[in-house]
């Protein structure tokens, strides 16, 4: 393991250091002036600012194709003013009317089938962290961030709100947006000439996607990597006081049925506040936060022999959230943000929700290369289950290196309080992380890695309290390569991270070959070769497995990827394979088998859209045929009702149990205009024997200030022989009120 360690250290350096030196970049640029004149956001471009501004046109094709000039044609215009910078663009058409297409009018759109125009800020040039706007012909707007470079499936964020504002106009041939977009919503430097920009373009009529600055099509549209330059005619400035002061009301009444408890009425003040220290660093305080309005967590047939991860949604840890969560793998992380504000009964060995009396994050640029981060938040004892008080402080650094890489280093440490229980204390010892991470972008993106190394730290005192590891990630047009490695010590336990397994050694690798016909329906397809192999010094291997794969993209956006794959494993602990409570096999047990796991998405511009995968074929020692997947109807341009539905059907020699497995889950989203929104989610898992309903109601009576009323029920629910499902008495249910009110000072 040390010696694979020290190759992929090797290499991340060797690489970096050749891209570096072959990279020829584009010499386009953009200029911005300021105005003075008045623009109105109408969508109709006639103001003369527009007129006398300079443009970004000539877009090329990133899909299906990346050879040529984009059919859909694309011009930009911007302008700035002591407030706001202003973004103007006509998005051209084949001549004649034509039908656009949302999912819905809801906020932070995303889809390979959706119309939609998006820009992206790169302020301090690094050309891996940036904030992405966009809006589409029907004014929904959207906003994000980019980190890693807008590389991998955690790249992009659009759960993050704030305060700007938009409109678009559909013309006969072509449709146009006006975005202003305050100069406090975004982090830079003062007395900076230059910004780096890009701007990209989906459009449905054709299935294009299309950007300003040329992107190879193996690479994701958003990739900053070529973000080319936004010369100011003036030096940016700070826009004066930058203070968001966000109070909230929150009242509700809820009642839990299975510990027979009195109805609780619950009511809370409280107040969200962002303050900008800096044009690049921004201070986020929170007293008595309330997140009932957050939406629920998608259920999952939980067969897996360990934790499942759940992403994090709550508004306050969003902002530059790679700062926190980024280090490690996505396995094994040593700050996971999801572990504040939840406490475990003893009793009962639910989870159940912490109060959090505050929280403050500092988090942004202190200087072109370096960014910090700083969270503290504070949670509240519970003397009936025996939870302490409890304070979690994280500290980041990460400071650029070479073109486009950076170390990080992170602290994460959980300090418990002694607990008085009257004829006793109670004290929970503290644990601390600390981590460093290198990370690598080249500058084509040709390569991307990282290496990191973390230490855990408790009273105990462990062993081995370590991780490390690494991947390198290879790709150009035609070629993928992947390998990953880590080493995770038994005794590593970031208690306020994310691990799933500890005591392994883990080496994993993939390659890809992809062709790209020149006619036909296909836009790319080819196949590939993975493997994951696992073990513990002590005991040899644990798993491993080996696939075949092949994957076929369509120019329709319609998806198919298939694997064969042959599987070991050797449980560590006593495992029932049935996910129902039965016969469990045995500790140190071994089984091979062999199974197909496939995938089909349909074509996502269309009103009707399928998801479907299976993971199907022998399972242990018996077989497992699994289906899952969505049917969605899309209601233009008012919403979507759709269906998640999993099955598994798992069949094991006697004694062991056989079961049937079912998940349904209907959604109904429902956007009556762009300020008014019901969501409702019904979810049945046979598993747990639940019955949940989750009904959300919001109206934004003013940009980023909105009213909720949710309501929440959950039910026994119990699986019947003849596949039907039966009702049962009400296990939890609850309404919740609140309001909030974004005013900037």
């Amino acid at each position: 393991m040390k010696k694979i360690t020290f190759q992929l250290v090797l290499s991340l350096f060797i690489i970096q250091s050749i891209s570096s030196q072959n990279f020829t970049s584009q010499t386009s640029e953009l200029n911005i002036k300021k105005t003075s004149d008045k623009i109105i956001l109408d969508g109709i471009l006639d103001e003369i600012a527009w007129i006398q501004s300079d443009s970004a046109y000539n877009f090329t094709q990133n899909f299906p194709s990346d050879t040529s000039l984009a059919i859909a044609q694309t011009v930009v215009y911007m302008r700035y003013d002591d407030h706001n910078i202003y973004v103007a663009a006509k998005m051209y058409n084949a001549p004649g009317p034509r039908k656009y297409v949302t999912t819905s009018l809801r906020r932070d759109f995303r889809g390979e089938g959706n119309d939609s125009f998006s820009v992206i800020f790169d302020p301090f040039q690094d050309k891996t962290n940036g904030t992405i706007f966009g809006m589409n012909p029907f004014g929904v707007r959207r906003e994000g961030f980019i980190s890693n470079g807008g590389s991998g499936r955690d790249a992009y964020s659009f759960d993050w709100d704030n305060k700007w504002d938009g409109a678009s106009k559909i013309y006969e041939d072509y449709w146009a947006i006006e975005m202003a977009i305050p100069f406090n919503t975004l982090r830079y430097n003062e007395n900076q000439k230059e910004w780096n920009v890009n701007f990209y373009r989906i459009d449905s009529q054709t299935t294009e996607k299309s950007t300003w600055s040329y992107i190879p099509r193996n690479l994701s549209i958003g990739n900053m990597a070529s973000n080319q330059k936004l010369v100011w005619d003036l030096p940016t400035k700070k826009t004066g006081a930058n203070i968001s002061l966000i109070p909230f009301i929150t009242s509700g009444i809820n009642k839990d049925y299975i510990n027979n408890k009195k109805v609780d009425y619950s009511r809370n003040i409280g107040f969200d506040m962002k303050y900008g220290i800096s044009s690049g660093l921004n201070l986020d305080l929170t007293v008595n936060p309330d997140f009932s309005q957050v939406e629920v967590d998608q259920q999952v047939t939980n067969l897996d022999r360990f934790e499942i991860f759940f992403p994090e949604k709550r508004q306050f840890f969003l902002e530059n959230a790679d700062l926190f969560a980024n280090n490690g793998n996505r396995n094994t992380r040593p700050f996971f943000s999801r572990r504040i504000g939840i406490a475990r009964d003893t009793a009962t060995g639910l989870v159940i929700q912490n109060p959090i009396p505050y929280g403050l994050r500092l988090s942004g640029k202190i200087s072109q290369n370096t960014r910090v981060g700083l969270l503290n938040m504070q949670g509240t004892k519970n003397a009936s289950i025996q939870q302490p008080s409890i304070n979690y402080t994280v500290g980041t650094i990460q400071q650029k290196v070479l073109n486009r890489s950076n170390l990080d280093f992170i602290f994460v440490n959980k300090q418990p309080f002694k607990l008085d229980l009257g004829d006793s204390s109670y004290k929970v010892a503290a644990n601390q992380t600390i981590g460093l991470d290198f990370n690598l972008l080249s500058s084509d993106n040709k390569w991307s890695g990282n290496l990191f190394t973390h230490h855990s730290f408790d009273e105990v005192k462990s062993n081995k309290a370590y991780a490390a590891g690494g991947y390198l990630y290879y790709s150009t047009l035609n070629w993928m390569w992947y390998v990953s490695s880590q080493h995770i010590g038994a005794g590593y336990n970031p208690e306020v991270g994310f691990v799933r397994r500890t005591d392994i050694r883990q080496l994993a690798s993939t390659i890809r070959y992809s062709y790209f016909p020149k006619l036909g329906k296909i836009q790319s397809h080819g196949p590939g070769f993975d493997f994951d192999v696992l073990g513990r010094q002590a005991v040899g291997l644990l798993d491993w497995d080996i696939n075949l794969l092949y994957r076929i993209k369509f120019n329709n956006t319609s998806s198919l990827d298939f694997r064969l794959r042959r599987q070991f494993t050797r449980l560590t602990s006593n495992f029932d394979p049935s996910g129902s409570d039965g016969l469990e096999l045995s500790e140190n047990e071994s089984y091979y088998y062999n199974f197909i796991i496939g995938s089909w998405s349909s074509d996502e511009r269309k009103n009707l859209n399928v998801k479907l995968k299976t993971n199907s074929g022998q399972y242990f020692n018996g077989y497992r045929l699994n289906f899952s997947g969505t049917l969605g109807y899309r209601y233009q341009p008012f919403g979507t009702t759709s269906i998640d539905i999993t099955y598994n059907r798992i069949k094991l020699p006697s004694p062991y149990n056989s079961s049937q497995l079912y998940l349904i889950g209907p959604k109904f989203d429902f956007t009556f205009t762009k300020k008014l929104f019901w969501t409702t989610y019904v979810q049945y898992n046979s598993q747990i024997e639940n019955l949940n309903i989750n009904s959300r109601l919001q109206w934004r009576f003013k940009p980023v200030s909105d009213i909720y009323l949710v309501y929440t029920d959950n039910y026994f629910a119990y699986n019947q022989t003849d596949g039907f499902f039966q009702i049962g008495s009400v296990k939890y249910r609850a309404i919740s009120f609140k309001i909030t009110y974004w005013l900037n000072i």
